[in-house]
């Protein structure tokens, strides 16, 4: 991380999916400033609500929107990914490859402090936790986020990619079992729970150039076989910092 106490700029990269808003309201409270993105002007009001400082309005299939999205931060949270559909299966020009593997290269070029990525358990050594007619149904998607996975991991950035199970909009549980990478855990989680996971990550070591896949505890579908205790650090999105808004 830079030496300065608060980033001056943190990134939301899909903030108008499901865990993208969940981030919003994570970070909502915090005095980080927000800058989020979204592919649609009729999303920019609701992002603001969500608790975004500022909205860009970028196509991360483009490597330019990519570059001006992550101009000036320092951390860059990214939670894009394909719509349910036939690409899923097929794969093809999918943004889970190709607009993660442009906001990287982005991040590089501007020297971004911490790159965390929502991936999925499933992809690269942890497809043993999910069945195989699931992995047959979801190949496209999952080979997509493996290669950005692998882009992250060659760029020399700080990064944590999340791995969670399936994901649910339950409330949070709070309590997630964490897998150090591979076949370790399965299950389901919350979105909620995902996205504090994801927000800390930037602020605890432990997690500091780590794959991990989390369920909820609740969530288990079976005895995790190599699980890892991470000490979450969340004080920078609650306690000791004054709300940015009233």
């Amino acid at each position: 991380m830079a030496d300065s106490p608060t980033p001056d700029r943190v990134l939301v990269a899909g903030a108008s999916g499901a865990t993208g808003e969940e981030l919003l309201s994570v970070l909502r409270p915090t005095d980080l400033p927000v800058r989020a993105t979204t592919r649609s002007y009729a999303n920019v009001d609701t992002l603001e609500r969500h608790g975004a400082d500022e909205v860009a309005v970028a196509d991360f299939f483009e490597s330019a929107d990519a570059v001006a999205a992550v101009e000036g931060c320092d951390i860059v949270y990214c939670a894009v990914g394909t719509p349910p559909g036939p690409r899923h299966v097929i794969g093809g020009k999918l943004v889970d490859r190709t607009g993660v593997i442009n906001l990287v290269t982005a991040a590089i070029g501007a020297d971004v402090s911490v790159f965390v990525l929502e991936s999925a358990i499933g992809v690269g050594n942890s497809k043993g936790s999910l069945s195989l007619p699931t992995r047959l149904l979801i190949r496209g998607s999952l080979r997509a986020k493996r290669d950005a996975e692998s882009a992250l991991r060659r760029s020399g950035l700080t990064y944590t990619i999340v791995r969670p199970g399936k994901l649910t909009s339950e409330p949070p549980r709070g309590d997630v079992v964490v897998g150090a990478g591979g076949a370790s855990v399965s299950g389901s989680i919350p979105r909620a729970d995902v996205a504090r996971v994801m927000a800390a990550a930037p602020f605890t070591p432990g997690a500091r150039n780590r794959t991990v896949e989390i369920v909820s505890r609740d969530g288990m579908s079976n005895a995790p076989t190599d699980r890892v205790d991470i000490d979450w650090d969340d004080d920078r999105l609650t306690t000791g910092h004054e709300h940015r808004r009233a």
